[in-house]
């Protein structure tokens, strides 16, 4: 059982937090059968507004007097603060040039776009591990890696067949 300090109103509820008279946070009551519950008192009426009595007027579509309540002093509690949003500057970094080292990275770049997509794909599958809550891109970051090896090895590749040849051609 829960109970306002304020008020002192109880509530059954165990998943309250919060009296739903005056916002105040609820605390947990143990219940001593010795000990007789306590008063409830109405709470102070000194700054609260009293219904008042309104007259018809031309701002009003009825002609008939309607009492007018006041408002509540009781505020919802502020919503939670949300997280910040997570970085992927890195991981998407690393799979855009991996993506243009496999694509156009042969015509005037050589392996260089491979090997800088290794690099920063694997420095941002290391800050996405130490700090998860703050730094995310994971599936970008894997891209990167995976295309810039691929890069790098079509270019091993092509050296590879390139001393072959010369070998071939010189002996």
């Amino acid at each position: 059982m829960k109970r306002c300090p304020t008020c002192n109103q109880t509530f059954e509820e165990e998943w309250l937090s919060f009296c739903t008279r005056d916002g105040t946070t609820l605390v947990e009551e143990s219940i001593d059968a010795n000990q007789p519950p306590p008063t409830i008192l109405a709470p102070p009426q000194a700054d609260a507004a009293q219904p008042t009595w309104v007259t018809p007027s031309a701002d009003l579509p009825s002609s008939s007097p309607q009492w007018s309540q006041p408002t509540p002093i009781w505020q919802p509690p502020p919503p939670p603060a949300y997280a910040q949003p997570e970085s992927k500057s890195l991981a998407t970094a690393a799979m855009v040039i991996g993506i243009v080292g496999v694509t156009v990275g042969w015509l005037c770049l050589g392996p260089i776009p491979g090997i800088a997509a290794i690099i920063m794909g694997a420095v941002a599958i290391s800050q996405i591990k130490k700090t998860p809550d703050r730094v995310g891109g994971k599936p970008m970051a894997v891209v990167g890696v995976v295309t810039g090896s691929v890069t790098v090895l079509i270019y091993a590749g092509i050296m590879i067949f390139y001393i072959v040849v010369l070998i071939a051609a010189n002996s």
